[in-house]
This record gives C-alpha cells, structure tokens and sequence, in this order.
C-alpha cells in the first residue's frame, strides 16, 4: 500500500548566513507555531532569507509544498525587490505562498484605506497622488478647522504619519499659513511650521510612484487601538493597546507629558468585549473587500491584522469603528489562540495542493 508522503511547509524569516546555518524550529520566535504544525503531522522547517541568499533560498522553497512568509519589506536595504520576483517564481510553481506579494500589494498598503472608504469601516478618506494634488487640495481641508493625519503609502512604526491642522486663528489656505504638525514616528513633538515647510518633508514620499492617504483624525485615540488578528476570513483573536502616537497632551500640559505606549493585552476570538467588532468583519466587512479588491477566500493570507480607531457612537451608544491600518506581510508576534487556526488553514492550502497536483498558487 502506497504511504502519504508527509507535507513539507517553509516558514520564512530574516536572517544572515549565520542565522541560517545554525537555524532549528526551536531557536526562533517562531517556535511554538513549528511545534504545532509537528503535533499536526507537518514537517515544518526554517527558511532564513537574506538577499545575498536568495538563490540558495529559491532552491529550498522549490522542494516544499508551501511557505509563510514573514518579511519586513521597510526593515530590509532593498525592500523586496529581489524577494517578491523569487515568491512569484515559486509560486508559479504550484507552492502556495502566503502571504503572496499580489494580495500584499492589494490589502497591505495603505491605498487600501481610500479604497476602501465606503465599507462600514472606512471614513472621510482622500488620496494624493502627487505633490501637485496635495498642494492643491490640502489647503482647503485644513480651513475647516478639523485636524487631518496623513499617512505614506507603506511605512512602520508611525514613520511618514502626520497630524496636521491650521495654527490658532490662521484658515490654511495660502502656503506660507502656519500648521502645527506632529510626526507619529516615536518621540516626535508638536511643532508650527508653515505648509511649505510641510510639503517639503512630504516630498519623500511622492518618489517611485508613492502617494499620501489623508483621513479624519480620531478623537477616540485616547482609548486605545483594537487589533483584529484573522486566518484567511476569520477572527482568530484580538490584541488591544493604549498608544502615544499623535494623543493629545493633558490640559494645561505639554506633549512631552503623553504616557508612554501600554503594553499590547492579548485576547481569544472569544473575548466579549470585542464581539461587536467581530461580528462586523467576518459577517460584513472583509467579503465586501474581498468583492472589491478582486481577492478569493483562499487568496487571504493565513495570518493578517486589521487595526481600528474608535469611531463616534451612534445614537444608541454603540461604538463605531474606523480602519487605520492593516498589516499582511510581517504579523508577529500575535495572540496564543491563533495557532490552531493558522494550522487548520495551512492543512487546508495544502490539501488543495495536492488536489490539483501541484497546479494551486495563491496570486491572483
């Protein structure tokens, strides 16, 4: 009787060449998902990515039946310009590679949010192709009065996230108006400078085809970020946080007396204070994305994160909620009670493989 060759899976991390020799399922933090896909009867093993590596990496993610990737494209010199064309190439190959730079091009960026704007949890939301644009429309908004943030295309860590709106008794509208201004980036201060000056420190992100989403600033920011961790379409848990980034100083005080960011409290998908939420995105939320940006079931990636801001209450006192941001190619480190569903899925991806043979890859 003919045995069932045992399913090989490569989880990809960054790494030298030192990190890669010496690598074992045990000696990484990826440690506790390798046990559970062995307890699952998965072979699992390490795949250390350097670009200098990344033909000896190609060559090992040939042999398997799939990969997990997680790469930082802003923590590495060349981003993923040799990484993404290497996943494609394996992916064509009939591995199923999650999450696949296509659906990360799609979800993963920050575009996301302006095309996304009319779901249930989208806001105001305006995109600026070009300095042009955000010279000529920035100005106008700014009058209103209502503060804005501004966030790059793809950026970590509060990087190219700013919150600005006109100085006290100015209207914004000529170029040499002073704005006041805070950069999300960790330690940053308050400052008033004018909206020439602003343009010119947003230059940056207008090269190679870069662009800037401006939404709403939240006022609700005070409570907190709710982190929705999902396995393809499903909550698998929730991970929530005080933050600093852009809150406000206390009255009669200055920014540099802001707490310090909490620690981030990790929740089962259970936990009942974040059931409404839940319900939202599995039931309405992500298969409307999924219908608008062109992304089937099994195209999702196995782990991703949506991030949202307290909205407004309705008239009821129900919260509302507002998508600030969602993560797709680098998720970690993520609540204990997603590992059973991250394996589940991954047996899943790779039952469909073997199904057609070596024919199933996750691009679009």
């Amino acid at each position: 009787m003919m045995q069932t060759k045992p399913q090989r899976l490569a989880i990809l991390y960054p790494g030298d060449g030192d990190v890669r020799r010496n690598a074992t399922p045990d000696n990484n933090r990826f440690a506790p998902l390798f046990a559970a896909f062995a307890a699952a009867g998965v072979h699992a093993e390490p795949a250390v990515y350097h670009d200098d590596l990344c033909d000896e990496v190609r060559e090992q993610l040939l042999k398997v039946d799939g990969v997990l990737v997680w790469i930082n494209p802003l923590n590495t010199e060349r981003g993923r310009a040799l990484l993404d064309p290497m996943l494609r190439e394996v992916a064509a190959a009939g591995i199923f590679v999650s999450a696949h730079p296509d659906v990360i091009l799609k979800l993963g960026t920050k575009e996301v949010l302006y095309q996304t704007r009319e779901l249930g949890w989208g806001c105001e939301t305006y995109r600026y192709c070009s300095m042009d644009e955000l010279q000529r429309e920035l100005p106008a908004r700014l009058a209103t009065g209502e503060a804005r943030v501004l966030k790059q295309h793809r950026g970590n860590d509060g990087i190219g996230v700013w919150k600005v709106e006109r100085g006290e008794g100015g209207t914004a509208l000529t170029h040499d108006a002073v704005v006041r201004v805070r950069h999300a980036k960790r330690g940053s201060v308050e400052e008033a400078i004018t909206l020439t000056e602003f343009f010119g420190r947003c230059s940056a992100y207008f090269s190679t085809g870069g662009m800037m989403i401006d939404q709403p600033y939240q006022d609700r920011l005070t409570e907190g970020i709710t982190r929705c961790y999902l396995v393809h379409d499903k909550v698998a848990g929730f991970g929530h946080q005080a933050i600093n980034a852009l809150f406000p100083p206390p009255a009669g005080g200055s920014l540099t007396d802001v707490p310090a960011p909490g620690p981030r409290l990790y929740h089962p998908p259970t936990a009942p204070a974040f059931q409404a939420l839940k319900r939202k995105v599995e039931h309405e939320w992500v298969g409307a994305a999924q219908k608008l940006l062109g992304i089937e079931r099994e195209q999702l990636p196995i782990i991703w994160d949506c991030d949202f801001l307290l909205g407004p209450k309705d008239d009821a006192g129900n919260n509302s909620y507002v998508l600030c941001e969602i993560n797709v190619s680098s998720v970690a480190p993520y609540p204990e009670s997603t590992l059973p569903f991250m394996v589940e899925a991954t047996l899943d991806r790779l039952r469909a493989r073997s199904q057609t043979a070596g024919s199933y890859a996750e691009g679009p």
